[in-house]
């Protein structure tokens, strides 16, 4: 069983009688789910992840105190706490007075504040660009069993991806390091006769490459090591995970070092034919520098397309 499955049948068989039989008064402002960190929560759980932060639970959110006051908020954390410690024969772990770090009774708008830096959703321009993706991706994955007020779905909602101008923004950047790391960095370390460098040229490329590719896809990027199988699992571009595992798993000696030259500039060659069917581009060239600037003139706000191209990197 999944660890989301897990925690929704706990809900269901523990948690929402609870709630129902001892806070009906309070039941119609009330959301609960599981997110957050872990790879539960993105559904890419096995059995190897039940070494550690695996068990039956949930998050309850509480609105403000204006709705929610803090006796009744004590009161649902101490019912919380007596919820069975055991479900399908997993245990559940030491909870604190108020909750554990992923599981436990929590107030809406310091949970949206505490990780992405708003408690209703909404972010400037450039509050965008200081969030990180898995943030981004731990406040809008898992799924919510109840949410009768609606609170933490509009929040979610509001969070779900980027603005098209931050899209662009990021994703310039990101193409014009794949410009300077894979199409022309690569090679010169090579004449270098700096094989090490140009390793790290080619680890460059790839990194920016598949954030390119997840910001084409409109998907924020997890953390580094589900990123692999989350590219796999996109609908656009998911066929560059072999040819970008290939570059950063094998060397540069002798021919691999032409053939990772010519996976380099496949994998810039497919990404551009994206750019054109989301008519994001002019260039008409194979040149990735060229594509990026031409991307960031796209962007409509202007003090956000005159920031540096690298702002949003």
């Amino acid at each position: 069983m999944k660890g989301i499955e897990l925690c929704e049948s706990y809900f269901k068989e523990y948690g929402l009688p609870m709630l129902q039989e001892q806070f009906p008064e309070v039941l119609p402002f009330l959301a609960a789910g599981v997110c957050g960190p872990g790879s539960e929560n993105s559904g890419y759980d096995d059995e190897i992840s039940r070494d550690h932060d695996f068990e039956p639970g949930f998050l309850l959110f509480l609105p403000g105190e204006e709705i929610v006051d803090r006796r009744t908020a004590f009161l649902l954390e101490r019912a919380y706490a007596k919820l069975p410690k055991q479900w399908q024969g997993v245990e559940r772990t030491v909870m604190e007075p108020v909750g554990g770090a992923r599981h436990g009774v929590v107030r809406t708008g310091e949970f949206f504040r505490e990780r992405c830096g708003t408690e209703n959703g909404e972010l400037s321009l450039r509050e965008w660009l200081s969030v990180p993706d898995y943030a981004l991706i731990e406040v809008t994955n898992g799924a919510l069993f109840l949410d009768n007020y609606g609170e933490v779905s509009r929040i979610r909602q509001n969070l779900e991806y980027y603005p098209e101008d931050v899209r662009l923004k990021k994703l310039a950047g990101r193409l014009l390091l794949m410009a300077q790391s894979g199409q022309y960095n690569y090679h010169r370390c090579l004449q270098h006769g700096e094989t090490a460098a140009a390793q790290l040229a080619v680890c460059e490329f790839v990194r920016s490459a598949m954030s390119a590719i997840f910001l084409l896809n409109r998907r924020y990027e997890p953390f580094y090591k589900w990123s692999f199988r989350a590219l796999r699992e996109l609908p656009l571009l998911s066929g560059e995970a072999g040819p970008l595992e290939m570059l950063i798993t094998t060397g540069v000696e002798g021919d691999l070092a032409e053939e990772k030259y010519y996976a380099i500039e496949g994998i810039a060659a497919d990404v551009i034919d994206v750019l054109f069917d989301q008519g994001i581009t002019k260039a008409n060239c194979g040149d990735l520098e060229k594509h990026a600037y031409s991307v960031e003139d796209g962007i409509g706000d202007p003090g956000l397309r005159n920031d540096h191209i690298l702002a949003a990197v």
